[in-house]
């Protein structure tokens, strides 16, 4: 079943802060007109936190981003990707991965697709349209559920 984009986003966000609440956090999911951060996470005493933005899409493993994500280098900011299925008896699939990381990876991307030629041959033209495919990224970037969980517990 495809559901309204929307509602996607709103989905994986509180997939996201469950997930953290299952595992013993606090997870505080933000005003819709906070931008940058949909979830504010700690551990249960406040000595240690982080911002996590949250990027969901259905039945993808691409999510499309702006240009101004090349600029991220909070020290503290996570973006949790999720990819939700349209079959509601599957589970969705999260990729986690460190802003700046995140920031590095999309900024070299760009400039190398830009780089080369197009499917016809032709120059590329630059737009503020980034995607994110973990498939090129470097896999010990990316972080399981554990290994967030570990930097909260610090």
């Amino acid at each position: 079943m495809k559901i309204n984009k929307q509602l996607v986003g709103v989905a994986g966000e509180y997939f996201v802060a469950a997930e953290l609440s299952r595992r013993g956090y606090l997870a505080a999911i933000t005003l819709r007109n906070s931008d940058g951060v949909d979830i504010l996470t700690s551990n249960i005493d406040g000595s240690k936190s982080f911002a996590i933005q949250v990027k969901t899409t259905q039945d993808k493993k691409k999510w499309v981003l702006n240009k101004k994500i090349e600029d991220e280098v909070t020290k503290d900011k996570y973006f949790v990707f999720v990819t939700l299925y349209s079959d509601p008896s599957k589970y969705p699939d999260y990729i986690i991965i460190k802003g700046s990381d995140l920031g590095k990876f999309i900024k070299e991307g760009h400039q190398n697709w830009l780089k080369n030629p197009g499917k016809k041959g032709q120059q590329r033209k630059d737009t503020s349209i980034r995607e994110f495919n973990p498939s090129y990224i470097d896999q010990s970037k990316l972080m399981s559920w554990d290994g967030f969980v570990d930097l909260i517990e610090g």
